[in-house]
């Protein structure tokens, strides 16, 4: 077990940990959590021994392996497979001795140690790791330099959960990975047969991976059994609900309610406010947070204006001329709807919102606004541009001219920037606070139509909680894409699938959107098949089979890697200035060219991947 006791330690005369002490059962899935800020990276840092604490000790088994990723990336010309390979050095050591050994005995110990350990299993075992983070068998062999930040980091991911470690430390392990590899992490981290401490904000991966809540606030550490949800039972049994902490629950329990009474007995969204009541039934309260200024989301009400907002007909939208990303788009917006995009990334989701916030044009078709409509267009480029030297109050008194001081303060103020905190240098500012500034700045005119682009990245739990409270109150429209699952449930009526160059309606809930994600709810199998497998077939039709199965395998490959380089030229068209490694430096131009061809070759492959699909179930023969 790993035993925390008395722990302190002071940075810049603060005491960031205060006596902190918790005894994790071993074995145990724990969820730290905190409000940002808190000191939990502080805490891991005190664990792993990067820094010495001011008092009180750490301890844990004399020989037990702990595992924890280093801030640096992985780089060179080693290959991802190689390198997760490298991570057991045990494994790794004995292979490099049996190669020079000459004494049979000592070559014989050597051999033994790695049946033990399942040495020559391990090659298989790295490769379904890889690929269930999202590289395929082609992108594993390429070099680690060929890669972005992003996947390096992917792979040092891979590299920790290969060593399988007696204590395996996460901080934030979903930061740089998109749903499908989420869900995937979340399955493994299920069954991993050690102890595991890990920090998230992500509270569908608290609910379904851990056992125990580890919170730290005010310097103190406090273990409570069960998952999140648990978790905020259990606080909320010891902290007083703030009455507008309970009226705004309230808002939302209504929000819900009317929902299911005005849909329930709607076709086309039957399935969501089934889903909705699911929420209404299970939502439990949340922590007092009136009070915390940290925590103050406020969206200013627009004036109103007659639907709908904006329409689209027919359109197509793209960054190269004659080379549209997304076609045939029919979309309208009224002014309360709550909608949330949907897709794979490199999809268009970016695009799409890019379109809608009147940063591009249509290239067919017909894209209509109400005349006097406002935009609010929140991304994380914005976050990370923050001028560092400038303050909240500067910011805002230069972005709303001939606005009275009072005016001005008061639209910080609704994002908690008040007092000392408005004049604090944007450098000196948390992760959470940089975003609560841009969403302040984004909404200064109280916009019609919210866009908010993965708007939860530096959210703790309880800010994201209050974000979705936010959202539920505000007065405009609200196209939302984000990967946080909890607030997409919450916070949209209405799903968008971003699919195959254009974007409908999804006929369902998220929790179908995650099923088909995941291939889960399938028709049932035939009678033949549960009885055997597949019926059998002839020795032409079986090589057949293999033939078109191996073609659908080839083309699921080349989709996944074109995507890959959809999403990297997605981000590079957004903001230019941000590009870093092989496309720094290409021109605009360039740029839509080459995703103009990406597409052309998405296309392609999706083509020979239905295709060969429907192939092989007609080489399968008709399903009972």
């Amino acid at each position: 077990m790993l035993s925390i006791k008395d722990i302190t330690v002071r940075l810049g005369g603060r005491a960031i940990l205060d006596g902190a002490s918790a005894t994790l059962p071993q074995g145990g899935k724990i969820g730290l959590i905190g409000r940002n800020g808190a000191g939990k990276s502080t805490l891991v840092k005190a664990i792993i021994g990067e820094i010495e604490p001011d008092g009180g000790s750490v301890d844990m088994p004399r020989r037990a392996r702990l595992g924890y990723i280093a801030q640096e990336a992985p780089n060179g010309t080693r290959t991802p497979f190689e390198a997760v390979l490298e991570a057991d050095v045990e494994r790794t050591a004995l292979l490099a001795e049996a190669e020079t050994c000459a004494d049979p005995d000592r070559l014989g110990d050597l051999h033994e140690r790695l049946i033990a350990i399942d040495a020559y299993a391990a090659p298989a075992r790295a490769a379904r790791i890889l690929v269930g983070l999202g590289f395929d068998e082609e992108m594993q062999s390429q070099p680690l330099d060929s890669f972005s930040g992003g996947w390096k980091m992917r792979v040092a991911l891979a590299a920790l959960l290969f060593s399988q470690p007696d204590v395996l430390l996460l901080d934030e392990p979903s930061n740089h990975l998109d749903l499908e590899a989420t869900l995937w992490l979340e399955n493994f981290l299920q069954s991993y047969p050690a102890t595991l401490l890990v920090i998230s904000h992500e509270r569908d991966l608290l609910n379904s991976v851990v056992d125990h809540i580890l919170h730290l606030q005010a310097g103190k550490l406090t273990l409570y059994p069960g998952t999140y949800d648990s978790f905020e039972r259990q606080r909320a049994e010891r902290v007083a609900q703030a009455t507008a902490a309970r009226a705004n629950q309230d808002a939302q329990r209504k929000k819900l309610a009317d929902y299911v009474s005005r849909n329930s007995a709607r076709a086309s969204t039957a399935k969501q406010a089934q889903s909705r009541a699911k929420m209404l039934a299970r939502m439990q309260p949340i922590a007092a947070m009136a009070e915390d200024p940290s925590l103050s989301f406020d969206f200013p009400s627009p004036d109103e204006l007659r639907p709908p907002l904006v329409t689209l007909d027919l359109a197509a939208v793209g960054y190269a001329e004659d080379a549209p990303i997304l076609r045939r788009l029919n979309l309208r917006i009224d002014p309360e709807d709550r909608i949330a995009l949907l897709g794979r990334n490199g999809n268009g989701k970016t695009t799409l919102a890019r379109l809608l916030a009147r940063q591009l044009e249509p290239m067919e078709g017909s894209l209509s606004y109400s005349p006097r409509i406002r935009i609010g267009y929140f991304t994380q480029y914005q976050v990370e541009e923050l001028p560092a030297d400038s303050t909240p109050l500067e910011l805002m008194t230069r972005a709303m001219v001939g606005k009275a001081p009072l005016v001005v303060r008061g639209q910080l103020g609704r994002f908690g920037f008040s007092g000392d905190r408005a004049l604090a240098a944007t450098r000196t500012l948390s992760g959470g606070e940089r975003a609560r500034l841009a969403l302040a700045l984004v909404t200064r005119d109280a916009p019609h139509m919210l866009i908010l682009d993965e708007p939860t990245n530096h959210l703790d739990v309880d800010a994201r909680e209050a974000l979705v409270q936010a959202l539920n109150q505000f007065e405009g429209a609200v196209i939302l894409v984000s990967h946080d699952r909890h607030m997409v449930e919450l916070a949209a009526d209405r799903l968008v699938l971003v699919d195959n160059g254009t974007a409908v309606d999804y006929d369902g809930s998220m929790a179908d959107y995650i099923d088909f994600v995941l291939g889960r709810n399938q028709p049932k199998a035939s009678k033949a098949d549960r009885q055997g497998g597949t019926p059998r077939k002839s020795g032409l039709a079986r090589e057949q089979l293999k033939a078109l199965q191996r073609k659908v395998t080839e083309a699921e490959t080349r989709m996944g890697k074109v995507q890959k380089q959809l999403a990297e030229l997605d981000t590079a068209l957004a903001d230019p200035s941000a590009v870093k490694g092989e496309l720094k430096g290409v021109a605009i131009g360039e740029l839509g060219r080459r995703h103009a061809a990406a597409t052309k070759d998405l296309a392609a492959a999706e083509q020979v991947w239905m295709e060969a699909s429907e192939a092989v179930e007609a080489v399968m023969g008709p399903r009972a």
